[in-house]
């Protein structure tokens, strides 16, 4: 209930589907001959739609996020292990093509690579299983074996976590298929933007995990280079509101002890 609540949700409350609601609403009220609160409702949706897209409000939530956790300090010594959580691979395009697709957050895959060559002897897992609504796509984890084998990484090497859908279910299910010994030291590989969801998580289910974050998407809270286009401001204010609406879901859910985890 609560998975298909979440990504049913989420979607109605993109600030972008919102906006075009409201536009929409109001054209509807013009058309019915209340124009004059239409008229308003309309040009309301136009005006908010230009500023997000084209003021940094998406890289400033985005940036908090991101900067909560800092970067893993190798000084501390090798990891015993290391879990990597989906959300790099497309499965529908991988099917589709017949090849493996990265449709995310190519980060991921890349520290996994450069984790597995480093550190020899850690456990690695990779969390991934099918996160789509309908549960009709295959697991992300069935596709990175051939990447692996592109990358020269034994297959042996990376143990497969194929039942998960969403985050809380990657770290129980993940801690259920490694039972970390108390002591060791176990790496978690996931975006800057998604780590303190993923930290929340981990901790409650009792699977306490050093941050790796990966994949940052900005410099600063008023980081405005990157939103050079009307679209791009606008995916990225979604991507802030899509991470700030999970943590609020999964805290009231008590998925996460903390609204906002911290290291």
């Amino acid at each position: 209930m609560f998975f298909t609540l979440s990504k049913t949700a989420a979607l109605l409350l993109f600030p972008s589907n919102l906006l075009i609601i409201l536009g929409l609403l109001g054209v509807t009220l013009i058309a019915l001959g209340r124009k004059r609160i239409g008229t308003w409702m309309a040009a309301l949706s136009i005006v908010v739609l230009a500023a997000a897209g084209y003021v940094p409000i998406g890289n400033y939530f985005i940036h908090l996020l991101e900067d909560r956790f800092p970067p893993w300090d190798a000084s501390r010594g090798a990891p015993d292990g290391i879990v990597v959580l989906g959300g790099a691979i497309s499965p529908r395009l991988s099917h589709a093509h017949g090849e493996t697709v990265i449709d995310g957050d190519a980060g991921r895959i890349v520290a996994l690579a450069k984790l597995a060559r480093g550190y020899p002897a850690a456990r690695i897992v990779y969390s991934g299983g099918d996160a789509s609504l309908f549960a009709d796509e295959s697991p992300e984890a069935d596709y990175l074996y051939s990447l692996l084998d592109s990358f020269g990484i034994a297959r042996e090497r990376v143990v497969l976590e194929k039942k998960s859908r969403n985050t809380f279910e990657n770290a129980v299910f993940t801690k259920q298929l490694v039972n970390p010994k108390p002591g060791e030291r176990w790496l978690l590989v996931t975006s800057a933007l998604h780590m303190p969801r993923a930290i929340g998580c981990f901790r409650k289910a009792g699977f306490q995990v050093e941050a790796y974050p990966v994949g940052w998407r900005t410099v600063g809270k008023l980081d405005a280079n990157s939103d050079r286009t009307l679209s791009d401001g606008i995916k990225r204010l979604d991507a802030a509101a899509y991470e700030w609406i999970g943590l609020a879901a999964y805290w009231v859910s008590g998925k996460t002890a903390a609204l906002l985890p911290s290291p």
